[in-house]
């Protein structure tokens, strides 16, 4: 059970400290109401083995759907303060409800929404960050939180439907590579010991299966360090930044995959500009934050360099068009919005537009690489099938080719023995 360290003040009024043991915020609160106890401050408290390697990121989920109860909070004209009182001891996500005790005393020290959020990168993105700032600025703090809940829940939607697309041909991909290194990890070694001491003559099929299942008995050394290299290489692909600098440049060369993550981007780009637009964030600011939420180096590189141009005074939509990562029909979408001050309108339309663009990319990719997974798979497995039969059929022959001899050697004594009695 959490542990949870508490100022508070006791009925005749003097300050009391400790510590106390709940589920919740909320619940540790309830403790020391009853005890007659009024509590200043709670936090979460941790032992000396409760440590993290990495910061504890929150859910996009679960920061969706505190934007909306802020939004909704906000909107009532409740505190902001009793607003995330209320959100923290009802909220499971520990990441969240930690960030929302330290939001809630630097709001109570006298500080801005924005800063405090700024505090906590790891919960609240950038965009986010600006987002606010402008809200507090022109006093429209529940409009910016309503479309902030409005984009991430569009975000959360359209990285379901990619992780949807995908997962039933991943799962069919590795059931594949599992057949195939128990059948020649395990299962194939089984009869090498019987097919060498038949001395049949095993066909190509099979000698091949048993050459790669040297690599599983006696070459295992080759396949763990082709394992580690694998891993080695991923991590390298993964963590080091000239291995993602060289990942995300390829994987944008990629047939139909690439077109994907172009339309994600670009749908992800329009979103989060739109909502920081409409929030009356500056644009030069707005596109300097959204470029920085981007996570592909390509894009962010080119954004880089319409932004200069923007700061130049060469206008929104011209630098941008120049990027070339836009299609035509959002080309024109930018050039309508810049000229007749709509831009967020238009922003907001593109946005539907490469979502829209993007699920058809989608649902085209899955209906190409299903058939394609099955066509791989029964190959794969027909082939181990031809390997083993043919292997039994190679040996039964070698059996009967040995017993032919025996048999011949028996008819030609029994003819001589009847030749014998006719004398």
């Amino acid at each position: 059970m959490p542990k949870f360290a508490y100022a508070a003040i006791d009925p005749q009024g003097a300050p009391v400290e400790g510590v106390t043991k709940a589920d919740t915020i909320g619940a540790a609160r309830a403790n020391l109401v009853e005890q007659n106890l009024f509590p200043t401050k709670i936090e979460e408290t941790r032992g000396l083995l409760d440590f993290e390697l990495t910061a504890e990121k929150v859910k996009k989920k679960e920061l969706m759907h505190f934007t909306r109860q802020l939004a909704v909070f906000v909107k009532a004209g409740i505190p902001i303060t009793d607003a995330l009182v209320t959100i923290g001891d009802e909220t499971e996500d520990v990441a969240l409800r930690r960030a929302l005790s330290n939001l809630i005393d630097d709001l109570r020290n006298g500080g801005l929404l924005s800063a405090a959020a700024a505090n906590h990168p790891h919960v609240f993105p950038d965009y986010y960050v600006g987002i606010l700032q402008s809200a507090e600025l022109t006093g429209q703090l529940d409009t910016a939180l309503e479309s902030l809940a409005e984009y991430l829940e569009r975000e959360i939607d359209t990285r379901s439907k990619v992780v949807g697309a995908l997962s039933y041909p991943m799962v069919v991909m590795v059931m594949a590579f599992g057949t195939v290194l128990l059948l020649a990890g395990y299962v194939l070694p089984q009869f090498k010991p019987l097919f060498e001491e038949l001395g049949a003559e095993l066909p190509l099929p099979t000698r091949m299966m048993l050459f790669f299942s040297r690599f599983f008995t006696d070459l295992w050394f080759i396949t763990a360090g082709c394992f580690v290299a694998f891993i080695g290489t991923a991590l390298f692909l993964k963590k080091h930044p000239t291995g993602k600098i060289w990942t995300q440049r390829m994987v944008l060369k990629l047939p139909i995959i690439g077109g994907i993550i172009d339309y994600a981007m670009l749908e992800r780009f329009c979103r989060i500009l739109g909502a920081m637009v409409k929030a009356g964030v500056p644009l030069p600011e707005g596109l300097k934050t959204t470029t920085e939420a981007t996570s592909n180096i390509v894009y962010r590189e080119r954004l880089d360099v319409a932004r200069a141009q923007m700061l130049e005074g060469r206008g929104f939509s011209g630098p941008l068009i120049e990027t070339e990562l836009f299609p035509g029909a959002a080309k024109q979408m930018f050039k309508v919005g810049e000229e007749t001050g709509t831009l967020d309108d238009q922003l907001e339309v593109a946005a539907i537009y490469f979502d829209r663009e993007l699920e058809s990319r989608i649902k085209k990719f899955t209906t190409m690489f299903e058939p394609i997974m099955i066509v791989f798979v029964g190959v794969i497995v027909g082939f181990v099938a031809i390997a083993l039969v043919s292997a039994m059929y190679g040996v039964l022959g070698g059996i009967k080719e040995d017993a032919a001899p025996v048999v011949t050697g028996v008819q030609t004594v029994a003819e001589a023995a009847g030749h014998g009695s006719s004398f």
